[in-house]
């Protein structure tokens, strides 16, 4: 165990990290699979921090836990539900307050952008919803998910590509302007 794990016990990292990695679950696998993988995911974290051995920041491993099992209830029976994206839910706040007309206009938009998150593969929606969402750095998504930073800019640009071409043919275009 590193130092960083040592000095802060579980139920310290689970506070910490339980709220944002259940939202980016939910964004996964959908709301309803979210909490009992959250529940999982912790129990893993439990399990294995007296192993954790600090090569990567306690959040990245953390997050591939919870991509882990993200990826493994999906690729189950449970993965042919639709995922429910909750780009709503999401914890940036806005400048100013929007007027209702703006507010809804925005609400018709993430719902339009969130269906279509939940349409791309999850190779893709990982990586989008790990940038776009929770923020993480290229350098970040490539320790979560395993992969290269060269395979996580390639996903990105590809996701968000995809993205871009859907929303244009599918979604009106004063909503996201």
């Amino acid at each position: 165990m590193t130092s960083e794990t040592a000095s802060r016990p579980f139920q310290d990292i689970h506070d910490t990290f339980r709220p944002r990695v259940l939202c980016y679950l939910a964004r996964l696998v959908g709301e309803h699979e979210a909490e009992d993988l959250a529940q999982e995911v912790f129990v893993k974290v439990e399990r294995g921090l007296p192993r954790f051995r600090g090569d990567a920041r306690l959040s990245t491993w953390i997050y591939r836990i919870a991509t882990n099992a993200a990826v493994d209830r999906m690729r189950g029976a449970s993965a042919r539900q639709s995922a429910e994206f909750r780009l709503l839910d999401n914890t940036r706040e806005f400048a100013e307050v929007p007027s209702l007309d703006q507010h809804l206009m925005r609400k018709d938009l993430h719902a339009c952008f969130g269906r279509f998150v939940d349409g791309l593969p999850v190779n893709y929606r990982a990586v989008v919803v790990l940038s776009e969402v929770e923020e993480f750095t290229d350098r970040e998504i490539a320790d979560i998910l395993g992969l290269s930073v060269r395979t996580v800019k390639i996903r990105l640009h590809r996701g968000r590509a995809r993205l871009l071409q859907e929303l244009k043919a599918n979604c009106k275009a004063e909503d996201w302007l």
